[in-house]
This record gives structure tokens, C-alpha cells and sequence, in this order.
């Protein structure tokens, strides 16, 4: 069996504001809380070259809206497709190991075929939807990625992560946002990693459950090239429960994230301007995966 199609789901709905790590409750009272609301599909096609390389590409589809408490009328949207990514994968050690260990090397490019300056009309008036739901970001870039599993008795310890390099600085799109600093998008870095541990559920055949912890985010510089024009660099720390069934070729997982920590951090035009942003954080994912080798 050489090929694996894919499909992820994710849900989250961001309305919890935070300056640093400290809570604007003070939004949630007066009503004005930012809500987003994003619905997102990654597709994904995997040929395995040999035991240890693959070859993988992947495209998300987005749906996304945004509100103000105040004005839930009053919504902004954004559907379509994201950046496109091509990415190869290797094994360190043949699979399958009889030392039940292993790790996995990636490396991929980032194409930016979503569109960065997605624009929706609100009263009347056609202007440019926030980056927080924009399909793209306009920029080529590149991530490095690996995966690590050990199994210790009855249980599996694992651990992944991706960082996307976006060398690019700014896009070209106009924000709308007030402060001349923030009048371009940001091209922004971005990252995630996971870690913890898998065990078989009891009394259940080709059953799993999984314990970790998650975190998510963009820096507030990128690794290379400038940080300049409007980002909300912050980090999102989750403890990760979820559940794994295999059956056959076909394998399904559901995890929910719950966040344990959340901060907002300045940006370099935050620096420069001398003040702090702020940004909408969820208080849980949902994440539902399928996968089907053939």
C-alpha cells in the first residue's frame, strides 16, 4: 500500500481577549468581545516511495466568520482555499523496528496559492477581512518538521512539531487598522508541537487513548528576514486528550484541546509604538482526523 489520502477537521471559536497573559475580562461585560469563528479542512495525499520516504501534499479549505458582541449582525466571511504544501518525509530507522522506536525527518515548501486580501462587504462598504480569517498570507515559505515515538511496555510516548519559515516580510495588503505601523499584513512565522503519551483503551480492541500537551503560535520575530507590518505573535498551550481507532486501512482520531495558557505577546510595532495588542484566543479545539491507505 503506497498512498494514504487524509482529511483533518478543526473548529475553534476565539472570543477570550488577552493582553500578555492577563484575561480582558472587561470585554466580555461591555459586549465587546471579537468572535471568530473558523471552521478549517486540511486534504491531504501521501505516496510512500519506499519503507522509510514519502511524499505528501496538502490543501486546506477554510470557512471563516467574524463579529463583534455588539453587532452579531454585522459579519464578516471569508471561504476558500489556503497555501498549498509540498513536503517529504523520511524515517530514521527501516519501519517497522523491533526497538518499537523511531523518528521522522520532514522537510516541505509552502506555497501561497490562498488569497491574502480576501474582502467582504459590511453596510455597504467592500473592505479587506481581518488577517485573522484570510485564506492566505502571501508569502513562499518553508517548514521543517519532525516525529518521534518510543513504546515503553503498554504504553507509547510520542512527540512532534512543525515550524514554518516565512522569510517574506510583509504582503502588501492594506489592514485598514489606524496606526501607520500596522498598515501592511505581517508575513509571519508560525509553529506547533505536540507531546504525550498513547495507550490501548481497556476492554476495547483496536482502540487507543492519548494524553499530551499541545502548543501553537507565532513569534514575535521571524527567523529570517524582517518582522515589520500588523502580526498578533502570541502562544496557545493546551492540554490534549483524544481517542485513536484503526479498523482495516482505515484509521479515525478525535482530539479536543482545552487551553491551560494563553499570551497575547507585543509585537515589533507594538515595540516600536510603545503600547500592547491584544488578541482573541478559543478555550478549546476540535479536532477530528481520517486516514485511508490503499
Amino acid at each position: 500500500m503506497r498512498w494514504e489520502i487524509a482529511v483533518g477537521y478543526r473548529y475553534q471559536h476565539s472570543h477570550r481577549h488577552f493582553v500578555g497573559t492577563t484575561e480582558q475580562t472587561i470585554r466580555a461585560d461591555e459586549r465587546t468581545e471579537v468572535n471568530n469563528k473558523i471552521n478549517l479542512m486540511d486534504l491531504a495525499l501521501t505516496y510512500r516511495i519506499s519503507n522509510r520516504w514519502s511524499v505528501t501534499v496538502g490543501v486546506p479549505v477554510m470557512i471563516a466568520e467574524r463579529f463583534n458582541q455588539r453587532t452579531p449582525d454585522q459579519i464578516t466571511h471569508s471561504r476558500g482555499f489556503g497555501d498549498t504544501s509540498i513536503s517529504a518525509r523520511m524515517w530514521v530507522f527501516k519501519p517497522p523496528t523491533e526497538t518499537r522506536q523511531n523518528i521522522r525527518l520532514g522537510f516541505g515548501v509552502k506555497l501561497p496559492t490562498g488569497n491574502p486580501g480576501v474582502t467582504d462587504t459590511l453596510n455597504g462598504v467592500s473592505r479587506v477581512v481581518d488577517q485573522s480569517i484570510q485564506l492566505g498570507d502571501g508569502g513562499y515559505g518553508f517548514t521543517l518538521d519532525a516525529q518521534a515515538y518510543k513504546g515503553v511496555g503498554f504504553a507509547t510516548f510520542f512527540g512532534s512539531g512543525v515550524y514554518l519559515f516565512n522569510p517574506r516580510e510583509t504582503n502588501g495588503v492594506q489592514t485598514g487598522r489606524g496606526r501607520a505601523s500596522e498598515a501592511i499584513m505581517s508575513v509571519a512565522d508560525q509553529y506547533l508541537y505536540r507531546a504525550g503519551v498513547i495507550i490501548p483503551a481497556p476492554r476495547i480492541r483496536s482502540m487507543a487513548m492519548s494524553m499530551g500537551i499541545r502548543g501553537e503560535g507565532v513569534p514575535v520575530r521571524d527567523a529570517f528576514g524582517g518582522s515589520l507590518g500588523f502580526r498578533r505573535p502570541g502562544v496557545s498551550i493546551a492540554l490534549d486528550p483524544g481517542v485513536i481507532y484503526s479498523h482495516g486501512k482505515d484509521q479515525w482520531s478525535f482530539n479536543l484541546p482545552v487551553a491551560v495558557h494563553r499570551d497575547r505577546k507585543r509585537s515589533v510595532t507594538d515595540y516600536m509604538d510603545n503600547r500592547s495588542g491584544d488578541a482573541a484566543f478559543a478555550d478549546y479545539i476540535f479536532v477530528v482526523g481520517y486516514s485511508r491507505r490503499f
